[in-house]
């Protein structure tokens, strides 16, 4: 129990020091210190695009009318909200506020009506209910657009295409753009999964991208605007103290779910591999505590499927058989038995080869429950779900993407803003 305190004479102590040497010892040799990132010493705590424009007293934006593109997440290191400080700043006016799939306060799963907003009295425009772009009526008396969420890094993430659609509909009405910088919560380093077919561009894939791309949102804007043409008047505010090599958890930044079922950082890195399979009837635990991290279905043997997956040896993952009760998503209040995945080292998993793993192994075991060929709808790539479908090896599906991914990432090197 806490405040329980055991005494122990300190001859005793002199007695066991050799042991307890011999024991630090012995724990340094079975249990190896996880390798860091690459830079050393204590890191600085990452700003944000919205903390640099806090600190530059939000001298970018003087003089202009602004509509804010935004949810719950756009907040600076204090907590507070950035459609308060915004209101608040001096020598600018916001007009407006938008907000992506899951409203405002990022709570909502179905469409969302737009609305007021009951602390400032502006409009809070919904783009994701009657319509997913700004209309004219939306951005009449605004010269700039200032987008500020805080997305996953995975390419069918909508809020994604909100900004890009946002983009195009502020290019065509030479309305300025303004980018609020925030963390990749996978770093941006890692490039993976196979690219969009270029036919299958929607709301859930904007752009041909592989699904999980290595870029903060920042850069993205930077992409999209010049890979897709978009020619706006494009500006990002760069955070600071940010590199490729950090994981969320190393910037410092609490944690915001970005969504009501991304609930932890640690989802954030199973995520793109996981989601995948939703579609094709497994649950992927939405409304548990632990969403992205366990997988299941009524039909599931848990064990045998975990059993199978760690016989894979995946890099920086193991497995448990595990069941769980969704509240969400296929088999909602439904007992479901599964597999847990425990991440032992984050810097070398990799979830879209762990989606393929796990699509492989319940084609093989349960053809009639598991739908291979519903996987598209996300995977977008008609190739990469026939060679599922017709029992490739998944390293040879992730070696069929080799050239598509080394070309993107020759490609998206041009818009670091970030070593």
């Amino acid at each position: 129990m806490q405040g329980d305190h055991l005494t122990v004479p300190k001859r005793v102590l002199t007695s066991l020091a050799p042991l307890l040497s011999f024991i630090a010892l012995l724990s340094l040799a079975t249990f190896p210190a996880r390798s860091s990132p690459k830079r050393s010493g204590r890191a600085a705590r990452v700003q944000t695009g919205l903390d640099v424009l806090e600190a530059q007293k939000f001298a970018p934006l003087r003089g202009k009318h602004i509509g804010l593109i935004t949810n719950h997440t756009g907040q600076d290191a204090q907590g507070r909200s950035n459609v308060d400080l915004l209101a608040r700043a001096s020598g600018l006016q916001l007009v407006a506020l938008f907000s992506p799939e899951h409203g405002l306060a990022g709570r909502n799963n179905d469409n969302v009506s737009s609305s007021k907003d009951p602390a400032t009295g502006l409009p809070i425009y919904s783009l994701y209910g009657e319509t997913r772009r700004p209309t004219d009526e939306m951005l009449k008396g605004i010269d700039a657009l200032v987008f500020d969420i805080q997305d996953a890094g995975v390419r069918f993430y909508t809020y994604t295409a909100t900004m890009g659609y946002c983009m195009e509909e502020a290019a065509k009405r030479k309305i300025s753009f303004y980018v609020l910088d925030r963390p990749n919560p996978m770093g941006g380093e890692i490039v993976e999964g196979p690219m969009l077919d270029p036919d299958k561009t929607s709301f859930v894939a904007y752009f041909p991208l592989p699904v999980r791309y290595g870029l903060t949102i920042g850069e993205l804007a930077q992409f999209f605007n010049a890979e897709n043409h978009i020619g706006a008047d494009l500006h990002v505010i760069t955070m600071k103290n940010w590199h490729r090599n950090y994981f969320f958890e190393s910037t410092g930044l609490k944690w915001i779910p970005p969504s009501p079922a991304l609930r932890t950082a640690k989802g954030s890195v199973l995520y793109p591999g996981i989601e995948i399979l939703q579609n094709s009837g497994v649950s992927v635990g939405r409304g548990t505590q632990a969403p992205f991290e366990q997988f299941g279905a009524p039909w599931m043997n848990g064990d045998d499927v975990a059993a199978a997956l760690n016989e894979r040896h995946l890099p920086g993952m193991r497995f448990v058989a595990q069941s769980f009760i969704p509240v969400g998503g296929p088999y909602s209040g439904q007992r479901c038995a599964g597999v847990g995945i425990r991440v032992t080292d984050r810097f070398a998993a990799r979830s879209m080869r762990l989606g393929l793993e796990i699509a492989e192994i319940l084609q093989r075991l349960y053809p009639k429950e598991f739908d291979t060929a519903k996987l598209g709808g996300l995977v977008g790539n008609a190739d990469t779900v026939q060679q599922i479908l017709a029992g490739v090896a998944p390293e040879k599906i992730i070696a069929s993407w080799s050239d598509a991914l080394s070309a993107f990432d020759q490609v998206r090197r041009k818009y670091f803003l970030y070593k």
